[in-house]
């Protein structure tokens, strides 16, 4: 009876282990060069299980959920509240999964009309100093690395029994509760944390390129000086898609076309993927 009590444990254990954790952070952005006093600040959710973890926008799932019911519905675009996805509409339109067993980083953003993915290749090297303090209900400790040409702060607990922490940043001996850039441009914070029971199904529109680092740099430099070349190919299809994807770099701007005139839907969507271009003239990466 003891065997099988220690049994019964021994898979309990690894059973409330196996489940998926949600960790929500608070991710606080200047990402507006010329309007530092403009800050933005939304949800992300780092899904975590043992074989891997996903950051992304809370936002996203929302839309995900709306364009899903309208199109199990029937309706279709034409039956989407504009107003309601556009107070959806995210900073935050990137990826990020990290593969805990091979230990590799892998990031997608949308560039124009498609989806890019790349493997981070820049280790992130910590500084772990002593400090140590509180924040919230975590005992946490301080580190330091240079990244992206920013310089970052972080507070980790070992509180939790995971290692890993917001956007590409993990690699310490614990979850990262706190991190941020010296600067004060961007921020993210750990609110609160659940079970769930499996990762979602995130929504995906247009092709997905698999490129190198370097690749994915070079090509969303040209986006920023010509993004209408990267929207060529088919106005409405690409305009839809792109939209539909929530990618601040090709965003669009708006539903169900109807029968708008080709060249206003082309010269505001111009006007539109310029201005979403502005708004993040100060990304995260610098480097």
């Amino acid at each position: 009876m003891k065997k099988l009590g220690i049994i019964a444990l021994a898979l309990f254990m690894q059973t409330v282990f196996a489940q998926t954790n949600r960790f929500v952070y608070q991710v606080t952005m200047k990402s507006d060069a010329s309007d530092p006093k403009n800050v933005t600040t939304e949800n992300a959710y780092l899904d975590i299980s043992p074989e891997k973890s996903v950051f992304y926008s809370e936002n996203r799932i929302k839309r995900d959920s709306i364009l899903q019911k309208a199109f199990q519905g029937g309706g279709g675009r034409g039956s989407i509240n504009r107003d309601q996805m556009e107070s959806l509409r995210s900073n935050i339109n990137y990826t990020v999964e990290k593969d805990k067993t091979n230990q590799k980083t892998f990031f997608k953003d949308r560039i124009g009309r498609d989806i890019y993915s790349y493997e981070e290749d820049r280790p992130l090297n910590w500084k772990i100093s002593s400090e140590t303090t509180k924040i919230g209900e975590y005992k946490v400790q301080k580190a330091e690395t240079d990244f992206a040409g920013r310089k970052w702060t972080a507070w980790f607990t070992t509180d939790l029994p995971y290692q890993d922490g917001p956007y590409k940043f993990g690699g310490l001996p614990g979850l990262i509760v706190k991190v941020e850039d010296d600067k004060g441009d961007y921020s993210f914070d750990l609110m609160k944390n659940f079970k769930i029971a499996e990762f979602p199904t995130l929504n995906q529109f247009g092709n997905t390129v698999k490129v190198k680092r370097a690749d994915f740099v070079k090509q969303q430099k040209k986006f920023i000086e010509d993004p209408m070349s990267f929207m060529s190919q088919g106005q409405s299809g690409g305009f839809n898609q792109t939209r539909i994807g929530g990618g601040n770099r090709g965003g669009g701007g708006g539903f169900g076309g109807g029968n708008q005139n080709p060249a206003e839907m082309r010269k505001r969507m111009e006007d539109r993927i310029k201005e979403e271009v502005k708004k993040n003239s100060n990304p995260i990466e610098l480097q």
